[in-house]
């Protein structure tokens, strides 16, 4: 992929928000080495949730799966709060999301590809990466979705 990580979210119309602030004890993101892992990261807009409560019952896959997309350029600007330039970013290692889900929805791994999706659209081959899609019964603050990064650092 040609030109910046940050030129490539304009031309797909996406701006980095700020860093989301963190709802209790912890840090965005840490870096340790050549890797930043970042804190679970909502689908808040503005320091909001567009949309509350859990995918199979009030939310929907779909709406859902646009939320993860959220959580990743959420978990993006984390990333950049610790290492100072996207361009560093040598490779998504691991995105562990994590889906309120309805009792009876098993479509978890359809909702995190919201989130793989616009890792693959920002940073072509360098987004590819290993992954969890948990079902868990509730997330902080009521959020359908919660994603978390590994990436490791060019040198």
């Amino acid at each position: 992929m040609s030109g910046s990580v940050e030129a490539r979210l304009a031309e797909l119309g996406l701006t980095l928000p700020q860093v989301a602030a963190p709802l209790a004890s912890y840090v965005p993101a840490v870096r340790s080495g050549s890797y930043v892992q970042t804190s679970g990261q909502l689908p808040t807009v503005d320091g909001k949730l567009p949309v509350t409560g859990k995918v199979g019952a009030e939310v929907t896959a779909e709406e859902a799966k646009r939320l993860a997309g959220i959580c990743a350029l959420n978990a993006l600007a984390a990333v950049k709060s610790v290492i100072g330039d996207l361009d560093r970013i040598a490779r998504v290692v691991k995105v562990t999301g994590f889906v309120a889900s309805a009792p009876d929805f098993t479509g978890q791994p359809g909702v995190v590809n919201g989130a793989s999706e616009l890792l693959g659209e920002v940073l072509g081959d360098k987004g590819v990466h290993a992954r969890s899609a948990v079902g868990v019964t509730v997330l902080p603050i009521d959020a359908p979705v919660e994603v978390e990064l590994l990436v490791e650092l060019a040198d």
